[in-house]
């Protein structure tokens, strides 16, 4: 992804969720994808895909069960 790209997806994102925060972070040693962070804390990472002249970005975030609200 050039930097282009990572700017394009990382205004979206931050008009998406509502959130000026969120930044996105070029991989050193990948091109298809970058990390995602709200402030200093990662979130997850957005892949770049290309199939049939199409191109898409995913994103992929896991949530672990520790940073969830306790159970009613």
């Amino acid at each position: 992804m050039n930097r282009s790209e990572l700017s394009r997806v990382e205004r979206y994102l931050r008009r998406t969720f509502k959130l000026d925060t969120l930044r996105i972070v070029e991989r050193a040693t990948k091109d298809d994808s970058a990390e995602v962070y709200v402030e200093d804390e990662f979130l997850g990472v957005v892949f770049r895909d290309e199939e049939d002249g199409e191109i898409t970005y995913q994103f992929n975030m896991a949530i672990l069960e520790i940073d969830l609200p306790p159970a009613k």
